[in-house]
């Protein structure tokens, strides 16, 4: 609950500066690109829905119960990922995940690919940034290119009414998921 009141809040505080170079675009971002463009009244759900590249986000925000609060006034930043992303987990990972027992593991991965803003590819730089779940991402900047902890900002600046989003290829996970076992093994 503490979570999907903080998203319904729209956190302040993000670690984001501004004249980044802006995010590499791949040629197979132009259809996301231009619906983007055109449905720049839809929120961040309400886009998710429309495109074909988010149903296992869309299904994994249901399981969540986080549909209303990423509809909600916001601003977010959201680093989606794609079926893509989802299908390059490990077999089994996402339908073990989608079970109702696992709810708190799924809104604590889900609210990890959010930061509290409105932070366009202009706006990026290196360096942390607090996402909604409470740990950090790390943001790194190379020959144009944005990263993401490990993952690849594909397409930028998705406009919603209440943020933005940007696609990645990998879904993120919080680093305290699945924590390493001490040295003794345990």
């Amino acid at each position: 609950m503490r979570v999907q009141s903080a998203l319904l809040l729209g956190l302040s505080g993000l670690v984001f500066g501004i004249n980044a170079p802006a995010m590499a675009q791949p040629r197979h971002s132009a259809p996301l690109m231009a619906q983007a463009k055109a449905a720049q009244s839809q929120t961040i759900v309400e886009i998710a829905q429309g495109n074909q590249s988010f149903s296992t986000l869309v299904a994994a925000l249901k399981a969540a119960g986080l549909v209303e609060a990423l509809s909600g006034k916001g601003p977010f930043t959201v680093f989606a990922p794609t079926n893509e992303a989802f299908a390059a987990l490990p077999k089994g990972t996402l339908e073990t995940l989608l079970k109702p027992e696992n709810k708190d593991k799924l809104v604590k991965i889900l609210t990890y690919h959010v930061v509290s803003g409105d932070v366009t590819s202009a706006q990026i730089k290196p360096g942390p940034a607090k996402t909604l779940e409470g740990q950090n991402l790390m943001i790194k900047i190379k020959d144009g290119k944005v990263k993401v902890n490990k993952a690849t900002v594909i397409s930028a600046d998705v406009d919603a009414s209440n943020g933005v989003i940007h696609v990645v290829n990998q879904v993120l996970l919080p680093p305290d998921l699945f924590p390493k076992p001490n040295k003794t093994g345990k």
